[in-house]
């Protein structure tokens, strides 16, 4: 029997090729996330994006930063980013596989990292935000503008609707929900705002706390 992480890789494997299609219904919030997540990000050096997906997110923040690292877990959606990546010349970025859980970088080696709608996707959430941690530099940015599906009557059916699919989330976040898991992993948010759409995405920026 497939193990569930497994099983889930293999749902963005089999997506990957149509995910910038079948998602185009919950795009509403998307200009609003790529306007503040380029504002949060934009002069850093060197920046990690995880579940970067198809690239999206990767070709707005690649033009305002040094360079871009970005990973997805799934392999054919490293596949269609790097698809994007080339036929953008987006020089400054490189594509690679990786699993939040297990990142092969050192510690404090990057100045941002971005996680956009990925953390209802994780089992552990404060196993990948602690590893989104250890890779930060000291005082560095997190942006992690994630779905909402539980802050308004309409998502909430929506997301038990996507369930019956074999979607693999994992949570459910309001607003206050994912500020508080923010925190709790040692995060200052320095940024907020919900942004309306079917399914509403909650925009964190936050500062790493420093002892």
């Amino acid at each position: 029997m497939m193990a569930r992480a497994d099983v889930e890789r293999g749902y963005w494997d089999r997506l990957a090729k149509r995910y910038d299609r079948v998602t185009r219904f919950m795009s509403r919030p998307v200009p609003r996330m790529l306007e503040l997540t380029v504002d949060a990000v934009r002069g850093r050096k060197r920046a990690l994006e995880v579940g970067a997906g198809t690239g999206l997110l990767t070709a707005a923040i690649a033009p305002v930063v040094g360079e871009v690292l970005a990973t997805d877990y799934a392999a054919e959606m490293v596949q269609q980013l790097a698809v994007r990546v080339d036929a953008l010349g987006l020089g400054n970025v490189r594509c690679e596989q990786a699993d939040i859980y297990e990142l092969r970088f050192e510690a404090a080696s990057f100045d941002v990292v971005v996680a956009a709608n990925v953390l209802h996707l994780v089992p552990d959430i404060e196993g990948a935000l602690a590893s989104l941690r250890r890779v930060l530099k000291p005082g560095g940015v997190i942006v992690v503008p994630t779905y909402l599906h539980a802050e308004t009557m309409r998502a909430g059916l929506l997301s038990r609707v996507f369930a019956l699919t074999g979607f693999p989330g994992h949570r459910r976040f309001t607003a206050r929900t994912l500020r508080e898991a923010v925190e709790a992993a040692g995060f200052v948010p320095q940024r907020e705002e919900v942004i309306p759409g079917p399914f509403p995405v909650g925009f964190i920026q936050a500062t790493q706390e420093v002892p």
